[in-house]
């Protein structure tokens, strides 16, 4: 079975690696310059790398349709520059899972796969996607939804270690993206992790820096732009989160289920 993923964030990775793990053939698609804060744990490094590895599993940057099926037979993930997903046409994947994660749909549709799947906020099961997998913390995180959406984007971000928004750096002016630390420093409170334009990117509590976005990114004032894990675990930077594996559980059984319920009904 193959399986398409729009965007390949550290959330959308979580998805590739549940699916790759249970034996699915999986194809990302992402932006030309990504703006994944999770680098070290996003396919999307691919693009501008060429190729990344995240836990046992590797990704490489794809140029085409066709040379991304070249790829999965060497046994990698292919990625590849391609925002709006004009590949699905060509691949006709049997399922098309939306992990852009940008609180709304930006033009999937339930009739672009025989299995479409939303990832959080923006989508309606039955509407424009098949299922809606939650990714909100908390009580129902990775549930998927055959009915209805996923709770609303608070714009808070959950508690991890005790802290919620604090965790989150943003960019302090528009312009290029200039960091000075990389991801998995060690940081203190007030530590200058990056500067836009002269301006500087102060940390907001002691930890290590889990995310942070690459030199030269276009960023407007406000943007996320890094990530503090307080609970200073090294190797946190280099594996795939808590919620990632959630999410991705839910993308895998909704996959899974709706494709055999596809299968019955044929």
């Amino acid at each position: 079975m193959l399986v398409v993923i729009r965007g390949a964030g550290d959330l959308a990775t979580g998805a590739a690696l549940r699916l790759w793990r249970a034996g699915l053939r999986v194809v990302m698609t992402d932006l030309p310059q990504p703006t994944a804060i999770r680098r070290t744990v996003a396919f999307s490094t691919a693009i501008p790398c060429g190729e990344t590895k995240v836990e046992d599993v590797t990704a490489r940057r794809a140029e085409t349709p066709a040379q991304a099926l070249e790829l999965l037979e060497d046994g990698v993930i292919p990625v590849l520059a391609d925002p709006e997903a004009a590949c699905v046409p060509a691949l006709r994947p049997a399922a098309l899972v939306d992990a852009i994660l940008a609180k709304r749909n930006l033009g999937t549709k339930i009739t672009d796969a025989p299995v479409v799947v939303g990832v959080g906020p923006g989508f309606t099961a039955g509407a424009d996607c098949h299922a809606v997998v939650e990714t909100m913390r908390g009580h129902y995180l990775g549930r998927v939804l055959y009915e209805g959406s996923a709770q609303p984007n608070t714009g808070i971000p959950g508690l991890i270690g005790g802290f919620a928004g604090e965790r989150v750096l943003r960019a302090p002016a528009d312009g290029a993206f200039h960091p000075l630390l990389d991801i998995g420093a060690q940081v203190k409170l007030g530590d200058v992790a990056a500067e836009v334009g002269g301006v500087p990117m102060a940390c907001t509590l002691d930890g290590v820096l889990r995310g942070i976005l690459p030199e030269g990114t276009r960023v407007r004032k406000g943007m996320k732009a890094g990530d503090i894990d307080p609970r200073c675990k090294m190797e946190h930077c280099y594996c795939a989160s808590d919620k990632a594996l959630a999410v991705g559980g839910g993308v895998l059984e909704a996959v899974l289920r709706l494709s055999k319920t596809l299968n019955h009904a044929k």
